[in-house]
């Protein structure tokens, strides 16, 4: 069998499924996206996935501006407005705006400002000035506040506020101010002034005043030269200080509404306070001049302060090695200090301590009958005991405390001999060619004793004046406040002993 094979041409046409062409609504839709897009880009020259930084600004007021209206800094655009909203609760407007690479960083402290681009208003941008370098930077999406902000004003507000009342008001000021610059003064007003200015007026006097001109000038001067300060750029850095402290007060609006609340109450409780607080100024300047005083001593103490420290440096720098050196001792002092062995010794010192302190307080009658001794035997017993006795012929220019001790040898001398009860004393007894008699008030029921004597004797001195007779010494009274006995009179009295 023969097979043969049938020619192309006389083969049967099938179609392919997989080889079908584009569907023609699919085709017009896409062109139809494509003209959109190309004629948003022609229009708009955004690019919509595409977003650049944007933040925003609270505004008191958005004064008719626009979206796409231009962010402008120093002049130059760099951005232009995205969205305007209003702030809930508030008339405020909340304007988001979209800047580009050339206007960043912009930064917290940065202020913004609504301006018209032509005198006659109208056509407004917004004036961005991005801040210091010192302020953080702002990040994407971040608010500034409505105190970094400011609108223009406009005709309209003017001539609103001057209104026909207002300006009725201001030329009264001004009569009312050319009154008293011009008007006499009457004798009761020129009763509190100086003399120099009575019967002047306002005018005048100010006019006089500019004779002191001079002189306040110069002084003005010196001031004003002291506040520029010792290098050339301390007025700038004050000026810049305080305007940064300016932009963080105006950046923190919460907190500063609650120092202004605080400010307020100070000042309602200084002037419920007035009269105290006139009194107060009034004493500051004694008290600014002794703080001066107390000022200058201090500056002339402050190199004996440095000496004094430089003198402590090697004592500090000691202080390391001390400490390393006490840390030993401090775990036996903890232990020596426990409750129970510190504990019992102050047990056992309790009695004696109650015992110390009864004894402290009966010292103190003691110790002033002690003084009073003492006091007697420096005024009294000392100054008696080196007293020399005039006794006349009797006398051995010695003093008393030294004839005492004289006496004691004596005595002693004369009681060499003893018995079965220890040592006696030996008198001489016996008559003699010359009687005494012993007589006065001194003996018992006032008798004469009579007897002799080997010498004629020349007498006893002092006298005796009986046992009854009472000793100058007052005995109720303190020792030391007595006057010394008079010797001389008591040595050259009477004797009490004479030949018959």
């Amino acid at each position: 069998m023969t097979l043969r094979r049938t020619p192309r041409a006389e083969r049967p046409r099938i179609l392919r499924k997989d080889r079908r062409g584009a569907n023609p609504v699919t085709v017009g839709l896409l062109m139809l996206l494509a003209v959109a897009l190309i004629g948003y880009f022609g229009f708009t020259k955004d690019w919509p996935f595409s977003r650049g930084f944007e933040f925003q600004a609270v505004f008191k007021t958005s004064n008719s501006i626009r979206l796409d209206s231009p962010v402008r800094i120093a002049g130059v655009n760099v951005g232009k407005v995205k969205k305007i909203d209003g702030q809930a609760g508030t008339n405020n407007a909340v304007i988001t705006m979209e800047i580009k690479k050339d206007g960043l960083p912009i930064h917290k402290d940065a202020r913004l400002k609504i301006r018209p681009r032509i005198f006659l208003e109208g056509n407004f941008f917004v004036d961005l000035q991005p801040g210091t370098p010192e302020a953080p930077r702002l990040s994407d999406g971040d608010t500034i506040p409505v105190t970094q902000t400011a609108g223009p004003v406009q005709i309209d507000q003017i001539l609103t506020a001057l209104q026909q009342d207002t300006r009725k008001s201001l030329q009264t000021t001004l009569v009312e101010l050319g009154t008293a610059l011009t008007a006499k003064p009457t004798a009761e007003q020129d009763a509190s002034q100086e003399p120099v200015v009575r019967g002047l007026t306002a005018a005048d006097a100010l006019n006089s005043a500019l004779t002191y001109g001079g002189p306040a000038l110069e002084s003005t001067a010196v001031v004003n030269e002291a506040l520029r300060g010792l290098a050339a750029d301390d007025l700038s850095s004050l000026v810049g200080g305080l305007a940064r402290v300016g932009r963080k007060l105006s950046g923190s609006e919460e907190s500063l509404v609650t120092l202004v609340q605080g400010f307020n109450t100070t000042m309602a409780a200084m002037a419920a306070e007035q009269a105290s607080l006139r009194t107060a100024v009034g004493e500051l300047g004694p008290t600014v001049k002794t703080a001066y005083t107390s000022l200058g001593s201090l500056n002339a103490a402050l190199p004996s302060v440095r000496e004094f420290s430089l003198a402590v440096i090697p004592g500090v720098e000691e202080t390391p090695a001390t400490i390393a050196a006490l840390t030993p001792w401090i775990g036996p002092t903890k232990a020596l200090l426990s409750p129970d062995e510190l504990g019992g010794l102050v047990a056992d010192l309790r009695p004696a301590t109650a015992n110390l302190a009864s004894a402290g307080a009966s010292g103190v009658g003691l110790l002033r009958q002690g003084d009073l001794l003492a006091r007697c035997i420096d005024r009294v017993i000392l100054p008696a005991g080196n007293a020399v006795m005039p006794d006349g012929p009797l006398t051995t220019g010695k003093e008393n405390y030294k004839e005492f001790w004289y006496a004691m040898v004596g005595l002693a001398g004369e009681a060499q001999n003893f018995d079965g009860n220890g040592n006696y004393v030996r008198f001489q007894t016996g008559g003699g060619a010359y009687p005494v008699a012993l007589k006065g008030g001194n003996l018992q029921n006032n008798l004469t004793m009579y007897g002799n004597s080997a010498g004629k004797p020349l007498g006893t001195k002092p006298k005796w004046y009986g046992v009854t007779a009472r000793p100058p010494y007052v005995f109720n009274k303190a020792c030391y406040t007595q006057a010394l006995p008079e010797f001389s009179k008591t040595a050259t009295g009477p004797s009490d002993a004479q030949t018959p």
